[in-house]
């Protein structure tokens, strides 16, 4: 097939253990998941869940090993991290319930949710869309896949983040409200899941702002750590 306009590359996340990569599709994102993030952001209970969507363009892979690097970005003076299970999708489906979810996850991995604090609130405050809040470029660091099975599917694991090597995060994902296969369920219902769909589950509370020269170091036991510089705006 040949096209008018050259042909990007397909956004990708390095797999543990392969030199293959896992293609990313959509990038769907839990709001207000752990008890006390919720409460932090002004929630309060196991209200329904609801998502918002990040591009696949803003994913920014880091190997690993890596220390990865993303630019402060433009439009903001408030400009926050997220720590967040990654979730792969690896078989599609629609209407798929809660106790099937896992059959439909690939792998797993760590990534950051970051957010222009004050452009999210605007979108609030008017009742508007989050997209200039959560959706732009390099707002979604991700270290590598670890696939389920070899991995497993974790219930409960340490979620922890360091920002020059001082704790802001410190959870577990038990602390979800709603599971990962709930998550998966509740999605299905609204959309197509697809191969290379990816889930960020949602964070712990300590969300804070990052500062250009930042080093962030996101860790869930038993996965790949992810590592992060803040870089000057561009």
């Amino acid at each position: 097939m040949s096209y008018v306009i050259p042909v990007w590359n397909i956004p990708s996340l390095p797999v543990v253990g392969t030199t293959a990569r896992f293609p990313v599709r959509r990038v769907f994102c839990v709001g207000r998941n752990y008890v006390e993030h919720q409460k932090e952001m002004g929630g309060d209970g196991r209200e329904q869940p609801f998502f918002f969507a990040k591009a696949p363009h803003d994913v920014a892979p880091v190997e690993a090993g890596a220390q990865g690097a993303v630019h402060y970005p433009p439009m903001s003076s408030d400009y926050h991290w997220e720590t967040e299970m990654v979730v792969a999708i690896g078989k599609g489906g629609y209407r798929i319930s809660a106790d099937k979810g896992n059959e439909h996850v690939y792998g797993y991995g760590i990534g950051l949710d970051m957010t222009r604090r004050d452009l999210q609130q605007v979108g609030k405050d008017k009742g508007r869309p989050w997209t200039f809040g959560k959706d732009f470029d390099q707002a979604a660091p991700m270290g590598p896949l670890t696939p389920a099975s070899s991995f497993g599917h974790p219930t409960k694991a340490a979620l922890k983040l360091t920002v020059n090597g001082q704790v802001k995060q410190d959870s577990n994902i038990d602390q979800m409200i709603w599971s990962v296969p709930e998550q998966i369920a509740f999605l299905s219902q609204h959309y197509t899941l697809e191969p290379g769909d990816l889930i960020m589950t949602g964070t712990p509370s300590g969300v804070g702002a990052a500062r250009v020269g930042d080093d962030l170091v996101a860790t869930i036991a038993g996965l790949t750590e992810l590592k992060v510089r803040i870089l000057p705006p561009l």
